[in-house]
């Protein structure tokens, strides 16, 4: 019972003991180093994408995290998620704007700048970073401007642009100041559009880290201390086991369908199924495609910067399209097409790259929407003039033969069939009549050489 109660106490000894600093090293290599790569437009696939990577780095307990960034920007929208996420992660998160050539331009910057650790790889720049599209909500590509650009952006024109402006420049100069970077060069990014490179952004401040790849990137990271909450967190990166992580199906889905042409293109298709099947109801399958399509178009196109005035016109251009195949005219073809054409280019606000129609699809789906919409419509369009074959409609103006006659009343056959019928004229059998009218099982005929309709 003594050595029990010895041990017990000998290990109890032992836990309040710190571990020496290899020890230590041993325990943080056994959590990964989660690497998240970013290499496209900021949107609401990439937002989707790295939340679910942060919840899954903090699941797994990684001892760090890599946001590998080359971005020319994107929504503000999708942005702010994204910061939102970085600055409530338990894990640190280092923006790492990567491989050489990359660029964290416009929205990226903004990601850099909340990042707990930034780094950049040789020959690589940020900034850039003045919204492009007051009301839109969008961040523009991380051109380069000009000097007279610089002055036009210190000094909006209009107070929306101002007042835009400064929003954002509040934002970065806030990230700015949390994680101790350059304020003033934040606000310049923003206000001026500036730029710089890797070694302008290590020499002012911005970044912290200039790393030739990831292992150099753990190698220096390590032993830094970083603030997460209200505690101080020293890294131990040198040597973890890396892990990059994939997209997974929903980011995947929302990186297909939130591509502004592949939204415009669910869009014309769910309009067209459901047009033709109200034209021509019990075809089902355009009925049950086009509302799928209409449906996740509608969807893609919440989660998109989209102008209602280019969706009004978009619908007015197929509808005039329409009009033309039932009343041909040729004017509201032409300017169905017109309508078509502008409420394509004006579909989307704003110059962002990664969320721009093609000239080339707008060109396919217009011509294809001006053929298809004329010939299929036009042929539906006859199809309901054509005189029915079966039917009520069908016997109205028939002709048949007597083949039993009484007075009044007798029989004749009619399309291969005997009906009972009567007429104000006299009748023989053999004689050729035509139908009138039906009264139940009655028809009403005439002597075909009589009838109104010869």
């Amino acid at each position: 019972m003594a050595k029990f109660l010895s041990g017990l106490i000998a290990a109890a000894l032992l836990a309040t003991v710190p571990l020496s600093a290899p020890a230590q090293q041993a325990i943080d290599a056994q959590k990964p180093a989660i690497v998240l790569d970013v290499a496209s437009a900021i949107g609401p696939a990439a937002a989707e994408y790295i939340h679910s990577g942060l919840a899954d780095a903090a699941r797994r307990q990684a001892g760090v995290i890599v946001l590998r960034l080359d971005t020319p920007g994107g929504l503000s929208s999708s942005m702010r998620e994204i910061i939102r996420d970085i600055l409530a992660s338990p894990v640190p998160v280092i923006a790492y704007v990567s491989p050489s050539g990359a660029r964290a331009a416009s929205a990226g910057t903004y990601i850099v700048y909340a990042s707990h650790i930034a780094a950049m790889a040789p020959s690589t720049h940020l900034g850039a970073a003045t919204p492009v599209q007051i009301g839109g909500g969008l961040f523009g590509g991380g051109n380069d401007k000009k000097e007279d650009d610089k002055k036009d952006a210190k000094t909006p024109a209009k107070p929306e642009e101002a007042k835009a402006v400064n929003d954002a420049v509040a934002y970065i100069r806030s990230l700015a100041q949390l994680r101790g970077r350059n304020a003033e060069w934040a606000e310049k990014a923003v206000r001026e559009a500036a730029t710089l490179t890797d070694s302008e952004a290590k020499d002012r401040h911005v970044i912290d880290i200039i790393a030739a790849d990831l292992p150099d990137l753990l190698r220096q990271a390590d032993g830094r201390t970083v603030r997460i909450d209200d505690r101080e967190v020293t890294l131990r990166t040198q040597g973890l086991a890396v892990v990059t992580l994939e997209p997974n199906w929903r980011a995947k889905i929302l990186a297909v369908i939130t591509n502004p042409n592949i939204a415009y293109l669910l869009l014309l298709a769910g309009l067209y199924g459901m047009l033709f099947e109200f034209l021509n109801p019990g075809g089902v399958l355009p009925g049950m495609v086009g509302g799928i399509c209409l449906l996740v178009g509608l969807y893609a196109l919440n989660l998109l910067p989209v102008s209602y005035a280019g969706i009004g016109l978009l619908l007015l251009g197929v509808a005039m399209m329409v009009a033309e195949a039932f009343v041909p005219s040729g004017a509201l073809g032409v300017g169905g097409a017109v309508a078509f054409v502008i409420g394509s280019l004006f579909l989307y606000r704003g110059d962002v790259p990664g969320f721009q129609l093609s000239w080339s699809v707008i060109a396919a789906a217009t011509a294809v929407s001006v053929g298809f919409l004329l010939i299929v419509l036009t042929a539906i369009w006859r199809a309901h003039r054509r005189r029915a074959v079966t039917g009520d409609i069908a016997l109205l103006g028939s002709a048949g033969k007597v083949t039993d006659w009484n007075g009044e009343a007798g029989e004749v056959q009619v399309m291969g069939e005997r009906w009972r019928a009567v007429s104000d004229e006299p009748l023989r059998p053999g004689q050729p009549v035509r139908v009138i009218e039906r009264r139940n099982l009655t028809l009403v005929v005439k002597p075909a050489a009589t009838s109104p309709h010869e």
